[in-house]
This record gives C-alpha cells, structure tokens and sequence, in this order.
C-alpha cells in the first residue's frame, strides 16, 4: 500500500489513463491509511469519505471509456478547513464556527472542482489560521508524521501532515505569515507561496497584500499541476492577474546562474541542524554549475517586527470582532492575538508599510544582480505540537525570540509580497523532522522558482520516492 499512496499526482493520472490504476483503489488506500491515523496524526477535520468513494467509481467508469471529466478526474485534493464548499462544513478549526455550513465555493476552489478531483476531506488549521502549528480546541492537536511530537506547521499544518502521511494525493494552503512554506519545511514537501493576485482568494483576504493561497506537494511537478489550475483572473477578485500564468512542467538546467544566499536575512537566530542543511542545499546547487554567493540583504530586526505589527493590526483586529461575542470559545493563543491588535494604532499600520518599501529597496537590487535568493524556511525545524506562544517562551541556540513568528523565516516574503516563493526539503534534524530551503524569485517572475527548484529536486532524486524517504507510521 505504501507505494501506492505516495504516487505522484502525474503518476497516478498516467495509470489511471493507462487503466493500470483505478481512482477506486488509490482513494481506498488513501482512505485506509486516514483512518490509521486518524489519532495518531490527526491530519483531518471533517471527512467525506463515502461520498468520495461514490465519485471514484464514477471517475473510474469515465476512465475505463478514455472519457476523464477533467484534468483530474478521480484523483484526491485535501481542501484547508478554512475556505467554502458550498452545502459542506468548514470550520476554520474555531467552536464558534463548528455549525458553519457554506453557502457559496470559494473562488480558489472552483477550478479543482471542476477538474474532477475529489475532496475527500478537509485539513486541519489552527483556530482561524493564525498560528504556524496546527491544534484547536475543536479538533485537538495535529502531529508530524515525522516526529509526533513536533508539529506539521501552521496554518496549513493539516494539509502537510496528510501528504506526509500519505492520505492524500494533493492538498491546498493558504499563506498569510508562511501558512504553507513552514508546513512543507517542517513536513519535506514543496510549498508555494505565489505572487500576490497570481491565485484568488476570498473576501476581504484578497485585498491584504499578504495574503496568498496556493498548493502543497510532494514534488515540483505535483506543485505545478495544483498551482496550474488554482491560479488565473476569477471575476470574484479584482486583485487577481490577467493574463492566467501556465507553467512549464519542464525547465532548463541552471548552470552558470548566480544564486544569493542568506543564513538569517539579517533577522534571524538560526538552529545549526538548519544551517547545517542550508549549506548543504547551496553545495547542490554549485554542483549543478551555479554560483552562490552568501550576501548581506541590509535587513535587521525591523523587518520581523514591521510583519508582526501589520499582522497584528490586520489580521489581529479582524479577529477581535470576535472577543465580545465568542471570546471564550477562542484558543489562548488566537484570544490573546485578537487582543494585541486593539493596541495597534493606524500610525502602526503605517509605519508597517514604511518598512516594507524600505525593505524592498534593499531586496529589489539584489534579485536584478543574481537570478534568485535562498535562505532556511525556519529557523527552526518544528517546535512541539502543542506549543502555545501565549503561554510560554522560545528559545533557538539559547536566545529567546518572539514565540510567535520568531522561529518562522517565511514572513518577510508575506511582506515582499510579490516575489514567488517556494519552499523544498533540504534535510532532517537531528530529532527527525524535516528541514527546507525558499527559493525567492524577483517579482512575478514564478518560472524562475520552479525552474531552480526542479533542477535541486532532480539532484536529490526526489522525495518520497523509497521507504526510506517516508515517514515510519505504524
């Protein structure tokens, strides 16, 4: 079975036109492998198996007649409990929205709706995405396949602990602060933060500049595939690009680039298991015939705590509407974020935004003199699965850093908004857990990511590719 779940998605639409495979015994390993671990990952929220077992045998019929509805047709997408499919649950992993039933389909779930796939279950987040772990008090705590007493990562923590698990084929995330990139370091997979406006998004999500969706993988090409149907203009958000962005599922070689590389963005404490990794990752990448430099970008501790006081004001104080209402009902750790923000000032926001463009004056130039930059995604490779930041401290190599987002390196290019973003594995820790590597690209320039992250992943062979490149789930 282990073989079976941890297909590519190309893989598995190849044998599901070749009728090697049926959609009908893909999805029950899959299946059978969610509900073992069920408790001991807890990967899921809510679950629609059996309806989704009816949708495999109809995509099976359509295949056996070389008929597929769709570029995905029978094939399993884990959709983030946080975004709407109409007439099903979605919780945003909050009590106060465990009755919620949506009304409408998200705009970044339409098109992976109508290309057939099957959503088979919903991802757990942390109460209302606003945290880089991944436990609620609706759904309890979710752990890395890796490592279970570490956490997948936050917010799309879910969605990276099914791939990791195998429980799925393919899965969505969201990223507002390194939603998808901190899971996919601390799970080894590929996560991608898109440019903003590339991938729609819901109201008012889509008008905050931080605010990206995008997909989760255990390969480039998998990551291509999902971001090749997520992303393009939807008529529900005008903050979306014309023209719709197709990428290449090939890409030249990099020999001769010039690849930048930072250890901390000038920011950051970093783990030695991280910049151990990271410099390992840059050897790959001199071995392909590129030229890395490691470079200082000019940023300082300013840049982590502009992103904390725009978050805080933004997305803090959309989550306070809450605290009159529902305040008990909240987390301690999505309670006392709501609260911080009603300290923000409008004079915070701002001074938020001055950083940024300082910030982007000193990025912009370096990404015109080399063709990319690579730094850790985290700072750390995962901190416990139940951690609390409202509760307790955190500290990396002995130095205490903001619980929050001090271990995350992701947040940055939340601010950078327009540089894609993307995040691959680039070794385990020392406990076991994964570690990855950004790749920054100039702004709207997504061939360039893909294109030095499929030539790194060509060098390492792949992930999940063997037993020994999957988690030992027993």
């Amino acid at each position: 079975m282990s073989d079976l779940i941890y297909l590519t998605a190309t893989e598995a639409l190849a044998r599901f036109a070749d009728r090697s495979l049926s959609p009908v015994e893909l999805l029950s390993a899959q299946i059978a492998r969610a509900e073992a671990t069920a408790v001991t990952v807890n990967a899921f929220t809510h679950t629609h198996f059996d309806e989704a077992m009816d949708l495999a045998r109809a995509a099976e019929a359509r295949w056996v007649k070389g008929a597929p509805n769709g570029p995905l047709d029978g094939l399993a997408v884990a959709i983030k409990d946080e975004s709407m499919i109409a007439g099903k649950p979605t919780s945003s992993g909050s009590l106060i929205m465990q009755d919620f039933v949506a009304d409408h389909t998200s705009p970044m779930n339409q098109p992976i709706l109508a290309s057939g796939a099957i959503v088979h279950a919903r991802t757990a987040t942390p109460e209302f995405s606003c945290a880089g772990f991944t436990w609620s008090r609706l759904w309890g705590v979710t752990r890395n396949p890796w490592n279970r007493e570490f956490t997948p990562g936050g917010s799309s923590g879910g969605s990276a602990a099914a791939l990791a698990a195998g429980t799925t084929t393919l899965a969505t995330g969201s990223d507002i602060g390194g939603s998808i990139r901190i899971p996919a370091s601390c799970c080894g997979l590929v996560g991608y933060k898109p440019p903003y406006g590339r991938n729609p998004d819901d109201i008012p999500f889509n008008l905050d500049f931080y605010c990206h969706t995008g997909p989760l993988a255990r390969s480039i090409s998998d990551a291509i595939v999902l971001q090749n149907l997520m992303s393009g203009p939807n008529p529900l958000d005008i903050s979306t690009l014309k023209p719709k962005l197709v990428l290449s599922d090939s890409y030249p070689d990099i020999r001769g680039w010039k690849i930048a590389l930072s250890m901390d963005l000038g920011s950051f404490t970093v783990s030695e298991d991280v910049r151990r990794n990271t410099r390992a990752a840059a050897q790959v990448f001199r071995d392909l015939g590129a030229t890395v430099e490691e470079v200082e970008i000019g940023w300082g501790p300013e840049v982590p705590e502009a992103c904390w006081a725009y978050l805080t004001h933004i997305f803090g104080g959309a989550l306070s509407e809450e605290l009159e209402t529902h305040g008990d009902l909240m987390t301690t750790y999505c309670r006392a974020f709501a609260e911080s923000s009603l300290s923000s000032t409008a004079r915070d926001f701002v001074r938020s935004l001055q950083v940024a463009g300082e910030s982007y004056k000193k990025l912009g130039p370096l990404l015109e003199r080399y063709n990319c930059l690579i730094c850790p995604t985290n700072a750390l490779p995962a901190v416990r699965a139940d951690f609390d930041p409202s509760a307790e401290g955190l500290e990396i190599e002995g130095i205490s850093v903001r619980p929050e987002l001090g271990w995350v390196m992701t947040t940055p290019f939340n601010m950078m908004s327009r540089c894609p973003v993307i995040s691959v594995p680039s070794g385990f820790a020392g406990n076991g857990v994964p570690t990855g590597i950004q790749i920054v690209g100039p702004t709207y320039s997504d061939e360039v990511v893909f294109q030095t992250a499929m030539a790194f992943e060509a060098a390492q062979g792949g992930w999940f590719a063997d037993a020994a490149g999957r988690p030992k789930l027993t």
